[in-house]
């Protein structure tokens, strides 16, 4: 009996470990001091844990460049009055947000803006902001 414990609390332990593992904190890969403004056309959209995304296609020098946004987890999406049909593919956004620090075009997207001109928080509410600094 305490075998089969010993093995399921090991066991549970190690999915717990690789959860912790795969989820970063803000200032893992983001620089809070270095923000952008994009606009562009939305690409793809991927409404998944522990982050969504989206992708932006914007005109660079004649060149179309694709940019990777990270946005907070679906649920606190929703709590920001997001649904997974916020953006769609084609849909012209202008995207306010912090740089990566190793990935030229990705960024965490703290606001998005859409063409019909409605703005959207799209960060967790400690994240990146001046009175919440990244931990």
């Amino acid at each position: 009996m305490r075998t089969k414990f010993a093995i399921f609390v090991a066991l549970f332990s190690l999915v717990g470990a690789g959860a912790a593992y795969a989820h970063h904190s803000f200032s893992t890969e983001y620089d809070g001091t270095k923000t952008f403004e994009i606009k562009g056309t939305v690409s793809k959209v991927e409404w998944t844990n522990p982050h969504a995304r989206f992708y932006v296609d914007t005109n660079e020098n004649g060149k179309v460049v694709t940019w990777n946004m990270e946005l907070a987890s679906p649920s606190a999406l929703a709590r920001n009055g997001w649904t997974s049909r916020t953006l769609k593919v084609g849909d012209e956004v202008t995207v306010k947000g912090y740089a990566a620090k190793v990935a030229q075009y990705r960024g965490d997207a703290r606001s998005v803006t859409t063409a019909d001109g409605r703005s959207l928080f799209g960060g967790a509410s400690d994240d990146g902001r001046p009175e919440n600094p990244p931990q």
